[in-house]
């Protein structure tokens, strides 16, 4: 007689491997349950209406009984024969190029300022951070106080010097410009905090190492604070275009656009084609217009300082 041949056992992994990919599985899972909810919130809230904007920029605008039907490219045409659009463009790159570099400078001094050994230095971050904490409305309606031709605080201060009267707000030469100033009064203080925690994060013994070598304070934030901080200035200048191009609060309140669209800004625009005239499709595309822009800027920004930002 033959001998049936025994067939091989399977081989079964050991139980600690097992147990360990078990625990790897769970972990995973554990992992993408705990960032479900803000996926599911910033799909939601961030990409699905970018895409649903992006598609109504190829519509045009439901009016009554009349329901919105497919232009193609007509809205972008539009927008490039628009020349409210390209005012309130250069407008908003005048306002960026005037707020951002003052506002980040600004931060950096306020920075340096609070961080040394200062007689009165809690005292003075509460005063630089003030209008960060300050509602954006309020902050406005304070400035036009302050902007009031003849009995505004400006106009007073002028007068201790011979000026006469203006108005401010209502002048194309310096609209702009007074929406400038109240931007980087409120920022400043803002972006100080950042710098402020980046330098309290500097070792010390690299300034005494500095000073041993004879160093003076230029050489050394020059050399070694600037440097270090650059991580913080990339975020900060971030933050400081995007605020720039979302900037439309203190428009609204101060100046709603005049005189003549002197202070009319993207973001602002948008607003008022969109909720004042009510053409949505048309908004949608000035609005991809915006997003484009800042994607464009945001990119820039990480490809030209990426070899310059030193992490630790």
């Amino acid at each position: 007689m033959t001998a049936l041949a025994e067939s091989p056992s399977p081989v079964r992994p050991p139980a600690g491997r097992a147990s360990a990919r078990a625990r790897s599985g769970a972990a995973h899972v554990h992992g993408w349950l705990l960032l479900l909810p803000a996926a599911v919130l910033l799909g939601a809230f961030t990409h699905f209406p970018a895409v649903a904007t992006f598609i109504d920029s190829f519509f045009s605008t439901p009016k009554g009984a009349r329901p919105s039907r497919f232009v193609g490219v007509d809205n972008y045409r539009a927008m490039f024969e628009d020349p409210i659009f390209w005012q309130s463009l250069e407008n908003n790159a005048i306002f960026a190029a005037g707020t951002i570099p003052a506002s980040i400078a600004l931060a950096l001094l306020m920075a340096l300022w609070v961080n040394g050994k200062i007689r009165g230095r809690g005292l003075l971050r509460l005063a630089y951070f003030t209008p960060t904490v300050l509602p954006m409305i309020a902050v406005a309606n304070i400035w036009m106080f302050f902007y009031t031709p003849d009995y505004g605080l400006v106009d007073q201060i002028g007068k201790l010097f011979g000026a006469g009267a203006h108005n401010w707000l209502g002048t194309r030469s310096t609209a702009l410009a007074c929406l400038m100033v109240v931007t980087i009064w409120k920022e400043a203080g803002f972006f100080m905090i950042f710098y402020l925690a980046a330098l309290q994060q500097i070792s010390p013994v690299l300034a005494e190492a500095a000073a041993i070598e004879g160093s003076n304070r230029w050489y050394f934030f020059r050399r070694i604070t600037f440097p270090l901080l650059m991580p913080t200035t990339l975020f900060v200048l971030v933050n400081a275009i995007i605020n720039a191009f979302r900037m439309v609060d203190h428009v609204v309140v101060m100046t709603r656009g005049g005189p003549d669209n002197a202070t009319s800004l993207l973001l602002f625009y948008i607003y008022e084609v969109a909720f004042r005239f009510w053409d949505t499709a048309y908004g949608a595309t000035l609005t991809m217009v915006l997003l484009l822009i800042l994607a464009g800027l945001a990119l820039g920004q990480f490809l030209f300082f990426d070899r310059r930002v030193h992490y630790r």
